[in-house]
């Protein structure tokens, strides 16, 4: 019961940092605007995978690591605020450029994969996320645990990342938001672009500070 208790504490806390805007969300977004729901969905679970993968770091103590060695975790982050920079980049440059709509389900059945490797790419691009998740299991874990219960956290954290980034999806891949999208594409890609290279260059800057 007390492991239950735990667990549902973590759940809570994170998900009030997951709902919090961010260049996750952005991307998502502007994937079911732009491509399907198909696509949109498969970019849910890369966040959902990615925020696995800082959550599996923070129990075998990366954090302790990169608090340990702080050129590490600048240089960590530098490089995560330059890849949100080329996406922003890339969508910035892209917004003059007419776009389909993908059906879903159409042509390029290796759209889903990419689509799953840009989200796992773009939520791995921050690693104060594992700070995050190390700080919040810290609160709240106690000195010791089971398998069991570390096992259901990652489930936990996958479940609670890529489910809020479905609804995302979905709502954004209805017909209302692909409309507007499709008749103001050129300024929507403009912000989303300046807002993903503000978020990296954000993220570059803070590395030089202490």
């Amino acid at each position: 019961m007390q492991e239950l208790a735990t667990l549902a504490s973590i759940v809570a806390a994170l998900s009030v940092g997951v709902i919090s805007p961010g260049p996750s969300f952005v991307m998502v977004a502007r994937v079911a605007v732009a491509s399907s729901r198909i696509r949109a969905l498969a970019t849910a679970l890369g966040m959902g995978a990615g925020g696995a993968i800082f959550g599996a770091a923070a129990l075998l103590g990366l954090q302790s690591v990169l608090l340990a060695v702080p050129a590490l975790y600048a240089g960590l982050r530098v490089l995560g605020g330059l890849y949100l920079c080329y996406l922003g980049f890339l969508i910035f440059r892209s917004a003059q450029r007419p776009v389909a709509v993908v059906a879903d389900g159409g042509k390029g059945s290796s759209g889903p994969l990419r689509a799953f490797w840009l989200g796992l790419t773009t939520q791995l691009s921050n690693p104060k996320a594992a700070i995050v998740y190390a700080s919040v299991f810290a609160a709240f874990l106690p000195a010791s645990f089971s398998l069991g219960i570390a096992a259901a956290l990652l489930a936990a954290v996958f479940l609670v990342e890529s489910a809020w980034y479905a609804l995302v999806a979905l709502l954004f891949s209805s017909s209302g938001p692909q409309r507007a999208y499709l008749s103001y594409k050129s300024w929507i890609d403009r912000a989303a672009g300046a807002v993903m290279f503000g978020l990296g260059l954000k993220l570059v800057t803070s590395a030089t500070r202490p």
